[in-house]
């Protein structure tokens, strides 16, 4: 059995390589100190930045230091007309801050591509933050000219690393899509995952991904905090059982296990070992749920 000083040293050796740069002056799970990090790393930098939505500029902002404390300009979109309002007052008088009342989506005039061209960010500008709480795998793949050395990016944490899902294409859904998915979409895009934190993935440009000495960029190995997720497994005799978070994470409630049951109490126990009348009653409850399926045993057996 391993003691609690080699545990200590087997979870260092598997922790991400940037989990230890993790820094909030202004983001929320750490994102500011990787960001920081990452470009120092990358080296190769135009000090331009942009993030979308924006909100006043600085709540949840991975691009506040940047702008603050590092010199940086910026292009900060917000469709919210009240937050817009604020990320004019936040950055008044910094000539450097372009703000822009916008919605990006990923279509026409929506796309972040035309919302830019406009502006004098530089076609490969340093970082880019997307935060729309829904949509973002969408606009993300719907940008083609312009290619930002860093790509901020907000995923569901509440999905396993397994899972590769995407939400529907609909700016009137919010439901998030998976770092699996991102990180799919990323590779497809010539980026590569360099760091998860708790509701954000962080890729760059694999035109730089070597210098971060990283060997495995999966989700699983870079992604260290699994406290939101929720697992559903089943037992034997028909129980569904919950791990992991047991909250609904944005509607603050807690998920009632109970609720979620199928098999009725009852006919709860692993079929092999059930009496013939309680394996009977499970045979004809099982054809209530799935009459066509039912129907299609029956017709085999004659």
């Amino acid at each position: 059995m391993r003691t609690r000083a080699q545990l200590a040293v087997a979870l260092a050796a598997v922790s991400p390589p940037l989990k230890a740069f993790e820094e909030n002056v202004t983001s929320q799970c750490g994102e500011d100190g990787v960001i920081r990090r990452a470009l120092e790393v990358i080296e190769d930098r135009d000090r331009w930045c942009v993030e979308f939505g924006a909100w006043d500029g600085r709540h949840a902002s991975n691009t506040f230091a940047l702008i603050d404390r590092a010199g940086y300009s910026a292009v900060l979109i917000e469709s919210d007309r009240f937050r817009y309002q604020a990320l004019l007052r936040t950055h008044s008088g910094r000539d450097r801050v372009t703000a822009l009342h916008r919605q990006v989506g990923f279509e026409g005039s929506e796309r972040l591509d035309e919302i830019l061209a406009p502006t004098a960010v530089p076609e490969d500008f340093d970082l880019l933050s997307i935060d729309i709480d829904g949509n973002d795998y969408h606009v993300w793949a719907a940008v083609e000219r312009y290619r930002p050395k860093l790509v901020v990016i907000e995923f569901n944490p509440t999905i396993p690393n397994e899972i590769d899902f995407v939400q529907p294409r609909d700016l009137a859904v919010s439901q998030g899509s998976s770092l699996a998915a991102l990180a799919r979409l990323a590779t497809a895009k010539g980026y590569r995952l360099i760091h998860a934190t708790t509701v954000n993935g962080i890729f760059v440009d694999e035109r730089y991904f070597a210098r971060f000495r990283i060997e495995d960029p999966s989700p699983a190995a870079l992604r260290a905090d699994l406290s939101q997720v929720t697992w559903l497994f089943q037992t034997y005799d028909g129980v569904l059982r919950v791990a992991g978070n047991q909250r609904l994470r944005w509607h603050d409630v807690p998920l009632d296990a109970a609720r979620l049951q199928v098999v009725p109490p009852w006919l709860r126990g692993f079929p092999p070992t059930l009496t013939t009348g309680r394996r009977i009653a499970w045979r004809a409850w099982r054809a209530t749920r799935e009459p066509r399926a039912a129907l299609g045993r029956l017709s085999r057996r004659f």
